[in-house]
């Protein structure tokens, strides 16, 4: 099963692609890989999750926070590959910040959630390297920036 079609098959709604809020890109391909940049909580221009781990926001929320910036990285990508996910050989490597007090231990439960979501996207080519660690603030007040790599075709 192509990439789309697991993703229309799973009933995934995909975000449009925000657009960059500085002076940056959204996706680089350089060779054979796509670098995705920071995605943020952010669906269809409205701002979710504000706040952070271990204060205002429990760890479910932040694992559906961050799944929502996973969600924001296969809009990105799919965007950057001309409309279609197929070209995906794989995820290589996904970087998770959580916004966070500083006695909060559980970054990796949290970023989870956009782990989940590239290997149930992509099923074993979604399985990828990885970094969870903890930040002071994130960009607008969210609770999860993600960015990723993917090797295409």
């Amino acid at each position: 099963m192509s990439h789309d079609a697991r993703l229309a098959a799973l009933k995934i709604e995909l975000p449009t692609p925000a657009t960059p809020a500085a002076n940056y890109v959204p996706t680089v391909i350089a060779g054979n890989l796509l670098f995705v940049a920071g995605q943020i909580t952010i669906f269809n221009g409205e701002l979710r999750h504000l706040g952070k781990l271990g204060a205002s926001i429990d760890i479910e929320t932040g694992k559906q926070a961050a799944r929502l910036c996973g969600l924001n990285i296969i809009s990105q990508a799919r965007a950057a590959l001309g409309g279609s996910l197929d070209r995906v050989k794989r995820c290589v490597k996904v970087g998770g910040f959580v916004n966070c007090t500083p006695d909060f231990i559980d970054h990796p439960q949290v970023v989870n959630g956009a782990s989940d979501l590239m290997v149930e996207v992509f099923g074993d080519a979604g399985k990828h390297a990885r970094f969870a660690v903890g930040a002071v603030s994130l960009p607008r007040g969210v609770c999860v920036e993600v960015d990723a790599i993917f090797e295409i075709a």
